[in-house]
């Protein structure tokens, strides 16, 4: 007797028949650079918080007491990696998309004003460098808020994009459509194009995000020691993307973190990457507001556009 199983779950998607959308100007494959920002909003007793963060290049947790060690790691990220980061983008002339934490923008305001400067989008990445998954709704609703006030006073402009650190809530998109003002959420690692799902009743644009073309493998084993090994990576990624594009549009993500990708010995790797990806044409580097508008747009749901700028921009 053959069981009959039921889920929610999507494990089909395009079935490779993706929507006939053409990147602008012809491109095969659009890309986006993420820079996670983070830096200030770990979990530290320092800031008041109930524990210390545990998660970084060394394995160790200190319980009961401030953890000046750990304070200091993340520091780097805003002192030293930002402005190598932010060197090697304009160098390169490549838009990226800020992924921020509010708590790290309320500390760090500068950062959300130089990227704004440098055209770049901030995004929110949760109010602390943490998980939704156990949230209450009167929780994370309040989460939501301080979030999108804190980067609207750091950057100018309300974030248009949500990516909770790790595991959502079962109710974090319901939450983001009732705030308002979100044109995409990227909680999700299972594609390489944009996809709408349905939201208690409404249409929301997810765009995926990735852990394998991303930096953090440079920590706890997860394979990339040299910057070579992330550079090499990211082109192998690249290249089979940019080969299918020929038939379907794709879209690469790139992850970055400013304590990571921003130490002298692994700056190199991003360097490689750009250097090979920006000569190649057919190439779309775009911030993911942008991307998820044009998504929206050729597949003719101009409404959800609508919805999310005519929110924002009455707030």
């Amino acid at each position: 007797m053959t069981e009959t199983l039921t889920t929610d779950r999507d494990f089909r998607g395009y079935g490779g028949r993706p929507p006939k959308v053409s990147w602008p100007g012809g491109a095969r494959l659009a890309v986006s650079v993420v820079v996670n920002v983070e830096e200030g909003a770990e979990l530290s007793i320092g800031q008041g918080d109930e524990a210390n963060e545990a998660t970084y290049e060394v394995v160790e947790q200190i319980e009961g007491a401030r953890d000046l060690c750990m304070e200091s790691h993340f520091e780097y990220g805003t002192r030293a990696g930002w402005p190598r980061i932010r060197a090697m983008l304009a160098r390169f002339g490549t838009p990226a998309t800020l992924n921020a934490n509010g708590r790290a923008l309320a500390l760090s305001p500068w950062i959300a004003e130089e990227a704004v400067a440098d055209g770049h989008e901030v995004a929110a990445h949760g109010w602390r460098w943490e998980r939704h998954a156990h949230m209450g709704e009167a929780e994370e609703r309040l989460a939501i808020a301080r979030t999108v006030e804190a980067i609207t006073a750091a950057a100018g402009t309300p974030p248009r994009g949500w990516h909770t650190r790790s595991a959502t809530s079962p109710a974090t998109r319901r939450l983001l459509l009732e705030r308002g003002g979100f044109l995409y959420d990227s909680n999700a690692y299972n594609d390489d194009l944009p996809y709408l799902v349905e939201v208690g009743g409404a249409d929301h644009l997810v765009l995926p995000y990735a852990f394998d073309t991303n930096d953090m493998r440079f920590q706890r084993s997860g394979g990339f020691v040299f910057g070579d090994d992330f550079a090499r990576y990211c082109i192998d990624a690249f290249d089979r993307l940019w080969e299918e594009g020929a038939d379907a549009p794709r879209m690469l993500s790139i992850g970055l973190h400013l304590r990571i990708i921003g130490r002298p010995g692994r700056i190199a790797g991003l360097e490689r990457f750009l250097d090979h990806a920006t000569t190649r044409g057919g190439v779309w580097f775009a911030r993911r507001d942008a991307i998820a508008r044009h998504w929206l747009e050729a597949i003719g749901r101009h409404d959800l556009v609508a919805r999310a700028l005519g929110r924002a921009a009455a707030e």
